[in-house]
């Protein structure tokens, strides 16, 4: 499973970069604005910074949700870098601009996915990722770990090569979980990864072996 990180921070990116296990970034107009990077230009710099720290995938989102006004964002998104993916929302149009983009070699991120039937939407369209948001779906008592399930089942019945996302990971466990029922990708915060270095036996170990070694040496 690739992990991304879903933040616009540099620091946070870097930091997971230097753990060695980060694949991608994902980011959006909300994350952007948390770091105070508003503008045009401001927002295409960043990104183009954040490709330059990561080796992975980096998913840059359009605010439009006309066909016209999608593609004329994402094919200035792709030019950017050659990292970028152009993240679409899962809208009529949306649907329409990706199959656009695949017919013209731009790779995609459909988001704001909460169903089976978007996911395969967007896959029968060429989406190269497809987004369930598992946390929005927690927050108001809907099984999110389900729908990546589901996506799974129904995309390897027909072999679609989409990859599943698992977007708006809140915590470790979603992370593990994630795993288990075989999301592609899983995209969250650095808490949610750097938790995973975390258990009480390895650190009462760890201390007990530096103990033991301090009272020989």
């Amino acid at each position: 499973m690739k992990f991304f990180i879903d933040t616009a921070n540099i620091d946070q990116i870097k930091e997971a970069q230097d753990l060695g296990i980060l694949d991608g970034v994902t980011t959006n107009p909300s994350l952007m604005a948390k770091e105070g990077i508003t503008g045009e230009e401001n927002i295409k710099n960043h990104y183009i910074k954040i490709c330059e720290i990561v080796d992975g995938d980096v998913s840059a989102e359009v605010i439009s949700t006309d066909f016209e006004g999608i593609v004329k964002e994402g094919e200035a998104l792709a030019e950017l870098h050659d990292q970028i993916v152009v993240k679409v929302p899962m809208i009529k149009e949306g649907v329409k601009a990706i199959k656009y983009f695949s017919e013209k070699g731009i790779r995609t991120n459909c988001t704001l996915v909460f169903s089976v039937g978007q996911a395969l939407l967007a896959a029968k369209a060429g989406a190269t990722y497809v987004s369930p948001f598992i946390g929005r779906l927690d927050d108001i008592s809907t099984d999110g770990l389900n729908l990546i399930e589901e996506i799974r089942l129904v995309y390897d019945n027909y072999m679609f090569e989409t990859q599943i996302l698992a977007a708006s990971v809140r915590h470790t466990m979603h992370v593990i979980d994630c795993a288990k029922i075989g999301a592609d990708v899983m995209t969250g915060p650095l808490s949610s990864i750097e938790g995973l270095l975390k258990h009480p036996l390895t650190d009462s170990g760890l201390e007990k072996f530096l103990a033991d070694y301090n009272k020989n040496n």
